[in-house]
């Protein structure tokens, strides 16, 4: 019985890693289930046993991409040492954020890269993760702020928009053989805190 199960969940995690495949290859409204079966080399009525619909398949794939990103971020800022600067933990949010979407998980990119394409059904279920995904990083950028590490000139919600913005925007654009994720990163890092410093006072 073990085994049996043990297969059953195999199978349903290869189709949804050929569904994320397809979504960041496809789209949204590209991505069908006769494409998600080749990928996964099933036949297509196959995929009727793990999941309802083609819809039901793509709203977990969305799921767990918001998910897989929230948990690398928050895990990386959990492992640094208590007293550190509030900058410094935007900017590792800022790697973790851009190591997931870029390199660690293809759900994670085609959560992102499809979420203006999705019906509102799955949409409206995305968001309530993307909430809490916000709320996260208003508590970095408010934080930062109540430090006085950030330029009190700032609007602190269109910064925070912004920033998420142009991480969420990476994937499509970056191309690994065009740079190194850690060159990205450190760019990305750059500009963020130069973007959100403090103005030194004039001596």
């Amino acid at each position: 019985m073990a085994a049996t199960v043990s297969k059953s969940a195999r199978t349903r995690e290869r189709i949804l890693d050929a569904a994320a495949e397809v979504l960041n290859r496809k789209g949204y409204a590209g991505t069908r289930l006769s494409d998600i079966a080749e990928v996964a080399q099933l036949q297509a009525p196959a995929i009727y046993y793990y999941f309802p619909s083609r819809d039901d398949v793509i709203q977990e794939v969305v799921q767990v991409g918001l998910r897989r990103t929230m948990a690398h971020v928050e895990a990386s800022l959990a492992a640094l040492p208590s007293g550190v600067a509030r900058m410094e933990r935007i900017l590792v949010a800022v790697a973790a954020h851009l190591e997931v979407v870029l390199q660690d998980s293809a759900y994670s990119s085609a959560a992102i890269r499809n979420a203006a394409q999705l019906p509102q059904a799955i949409r409206d279920v995305q968001l309530l993760d993307e909430r809490r995904y916000g709320a996260l990083w208003r508590t970095l950028i408010d934080d930062a702020v109540a430090a006085g590490e950030v330029n009190p000139d700032l609007d602190p919600r269109a910064a925070r928009m912004l920033v998420i913005g142009a991480l969420n925007w990476a994937p499509e654009w970056w191309d690994a053989g065009r740079g190194t994720l850690a060159d990205t990163v450190r760019t990305a890092q750059l500009i963020v805190r130069n973007g959100l410093k403090m103005e030194e006072s004039a001596p």
